[in-house]
């Protein structure tokens, strides 16, 4: 393979989740760019959010630009990744960018809003962050994928999708 496999969408949407199953069905190396960042960091990504925002994406920039010289990786990426064009020029330079679209009712229902810094506020400010973002994730990614039922569904999406592809055999 000589593509890396990326995957964007709201926190929530299941990008470490289906990161961590593709990883093993496909014996492919996962890299998830919130935890990098913790380790190479040594602080929490809520601790980095404490010196703002702006801190953090700059802490994300270096990170995308070293997991990204990868090749045949899975990448996922934080939520915010799409803020920054030269992120995603630097993931789509040799990666195909799965969008994972779950609903928002979904997302609010499962995720423990206190433990991600942008969604501290509630569930008004996952709406907000929907909004701004989903145009992005729409334009940067070459697929989406509905993760609205079964996750080992959407897993199959994926790999159906690759099979398709001269680049990921």
């Amino acid at each position: 393979m000589n593509k890396n496999l990326v995957l964007i969408g709201m926190p929530g949407s299941g990008k470490t989740t289906l990161g961590d199953l593709l990883s093993k069905e496909l014996k492919l190396k996962l890299y998830d760019v919130d935890n990098f960042i913790e380790k190479t960091e040594n602080k929490s990504i809520p601790e980095i959010f404490e010196l703002g925002e702006e801190h953090f994406r700059t802490i994300e920039t270096k990170a995308i630009e070293e997991i990204s010289l990868q090749t045949g990786v899975i990448i996922s990426t934080g939520g915010g990744v799409v803020k920054s064009p030269y992120n995603m020029k630097a993931l789509r330079k040799n990666g195909l960018i799965f969008f994972i679209n779950r609903p928002i009712e979904n997302i609010i229902s499962d995720i423990a809003t206190d433990s991600r810094p942008l969604l501290k506020d509630g569930t008004k400010k996952v709406y907000t962050l929907y909004n701004e973002r989903y145009k992005l994730y729409k334009t940067y990614c070459d697929y989406e994928i509905l993760n609205d039922k079964n996750i080992n569904d959407s897993v199959s999406k994926i790999k159906d999708i690759l099979l398709e592809r001269s680049d990921f055999l």
